[in-house]
């Protein structure tokens, strides 16, 4: 049985009785000529991006029946199962996905969803590419069906069924839900509850839509690299609608970057108050939470039990985030004075050019199957690499580049596959010349968790192995965009650190380490987490954030400790 979700309506139009959020609204002037114009001139050039080409709401109605069709809904649930589903609320470009929240009673396991319901996916012929992700903060089956990407996720109610008029927007049906279940239903609630607190729904999506297209082309979009989602940017432009009601999208997407180019972090920004209900969840509330007071770019949801959107940016991403939008800020600002066009906001950075040093991560593995698992578990553990450079006295920045290039390993394994990343280096020497800079300790740091994590995982196997070398500019073989790695000399000054992996200690770091051969392991799978909390708060105090400043000495990076290349 297919339900529509139970949106409550947002109004068009900012009533003059009130205002939305927390505070009134900073201007409500009508739009004036002018700002019509350039926001027509946002539509032409978001055309020109592909922006409009793809959408979505066909696709639901296409999906909704193949999934409540199958069998394995009437034959567990006897027709007390029902199916929820919502569109994400991001704007929808050619990447975009669709988020099925299927709602079940509560004597539905959550087992049976992940194995006889996943099998029941697996043999339709439109679905492809489906794997289930049980291990994730919020598990999930991902799949693609028709070439759109899908993500199904799974809660279940404290009920023996689910009524037809069921509201998800209700905080009372969350009492006495499991961890998981609250996850689930956090994107959808978080969904509802901005669209709901912006005055006008089609200004709103159509500068999202801009601001996604920036963040994405000036690389400053994943959650999962320590930058920002889709939820933090969807709750940013919300806040600017809140309080220029009745801007155009054009004039909002201007209001955007001028508001957070001043913004004083950590001051959270927030679109409603929500209050803590007592149902012992976690709860973002930095005046009783000590951990939750570190955290540099507060973006908090407006659905209980309210979280940080952004608890994964680093002192690191939040430079490159504040810089951008800092740059964004000065170009609008042409705009508005006509001494450029839109497509100057969306130009791709040339990231072989920001930075003079570079770590080249690859990620190897002997089969295309165990490929996709390992390079999941790399790419999800990439801040934490991040993290371990931060430390390092020397180093005011470390910038993952989101373009990775995937493609076959050199040498006789022609069936193997490798994917490689960068990720640019900026030191702070204080003016010494010439200094050496020992990045061991923070790259085999960086190795030993991520084996450890394979390990606990089960997802090591043969083959499998991860190298990092540090590079100079002017010594990498590569081209960007594309991002396509040049043939490479047969001597290179390069250290590589590729090494098997190391044993799992419990104990101090001074621990006497095994041989790393000791530790190599076999698995059947791994589940990537592919999305990470936005409900577990775990975070490194602020600090003042170092200037990203040019190096104007020379750097001599070494790796003092080497070990043999997995093979």
């Amino acid at each position: 049985m297919i339900i529509c979700p139970c949106k409550r309506e947002a109004p068009l139009l900012a009533e003059a009785t009130q205002w939305f959020g927390l505070t009134p609204p900073i201007s409500e002037d009508l739009p004036e000529e002018a700002e019509l114009i350039q926001t027509r001139n946002l539509i032409k050039s978001l055309k020109s991006y592909g922006v409009f080409d793809v959408e979505l709401s066909h696709s639901v109605v296409d999906v909704m029946p193949l999934l409540t069709s199958l069998t394995w809904v009437d034959y567990y649930c006897r027709k007390s199962h029902e199916l929820k589903s919502h569109m994400d609320l991001c704007a929808v470009l050619t990447d975009a996905d669709i988020d099925v929240l299927c709602v079940g009673p509560g004597f539905l396991e959550r087992e049976i969803f992940f194995t006889s319901f996943y099998e029941k996916l697996k043999a339709q012929p439109e679905v492809k590419n489906i794997r289930a992700i049980k291990e994730a903060t919020v598990p999930v089956i991902k799949m693609s069906y028709d070439g759109i990407e899908i993500d199904l996720i799974f809660a279940r109610l404290a009920q023996r069924s689910v009524p037809n008029n069921l509201d998800l927007l209700d905080d009372k049906f969350l009492k006495n839900l499991d961890q998981h279940c609250v996850r689930s239903f956090s994107g959808y609630r978080v969904t509802e509850e901005i669209l709901h607190l912006v005055p006008n729904v089609h200004t709103f999506r159509l500068a999202l839509r801009a601001i996604k297209l920036w963040a994405k082309r000036r690389n400053i979009y994943s959650n999962m690299l320590g930058f920002l989602g889709g939820v933090s940017w969807a709750i940013l432009v919300a806040r600017i609608c809140q309080v220029y009601p009745n801007a155009t999208a054009s004039t909002l997407v201007v209001k955007f970057f001028m508001v957070y180019s001043m913004w004083e972090w950590p001051i959270p920004i927030r679109l409603r108050r929500v209050e803590d209900l007592g149902f012992n969840l976690p709860f973002w509330d930095p005046r009783f939470n000590l951990r939750d007071r570190c955290h540099l770019m507060p973006i908090i949801t407006p659905s209980y039990p309210q979280q940080n959107t952004s608890i994964n940016v680093s002192p690191s991403t939040f430079a490159i985030i504040t810089e951008e939008i800092k740059r964004g800020h000065v170009i609008t600002e042409e705009i508005q004075q006509k001494k450029a066009n839109w497509s100057k906001l969306f130009e791709t950075p040339d990231f072989l050019r920001k930075y003079k040093h570079y770590i080249v991560l690859e990620a190897s593995a002997a089969t295309e199957d165990q490929h996709a698992e390992w390079v999941g578990l790399v790419e999800s553990k990439l801040r934490l690499l991040v993290g371990n450079l931060e430390r390092n006295v020397h180093i005011s920045q470390a910038h993952i580049n989101q373009q990775s290039f995937t493609g076959a390993t050199q040498g006789d394994d022609k069936a193997g596959m490798r994917t490689t990343w960068l990720i640019g280096l900026l030191f702070d020497t204080q003016g010494s010349k010439n200094q050496t800079v020992d990045l061991t300790f923070n790259i085999m740091s960086f190795k030993e968790t991520l084996f450890s994590l394979a390990k606990h995982f089960k997802v090591f196997e043969e083959g499998m192995s991860v190298s990092i070398t540090c590079e100079t500019r002017h010594s990498l073989r590569w081209r960007m965009p594309d991002f396509r790695p040049k043939p490479k000399p047969k001597v290179s000054h390069k250290i590589s650190t590729a090494v098997h992996p190391p044993p799992v200690r419990a104990g101090p770091p001074a621990t006497k380490r095994k041989s790393w051969s000791d530790c190599e392991e076999t698995a059947k799978r791994f589940k990537v987490d592919k999305d990470l909390p936005t409900v577990e708060l775990a975070d490194l105090p602020p600090g003042p954030t170092k200037p990203a400043t040019a190096v104007k000495h020379p750097i001599k990076l070494q790796l003092l400790r080497t070990t043999p290349t997995a093979k």
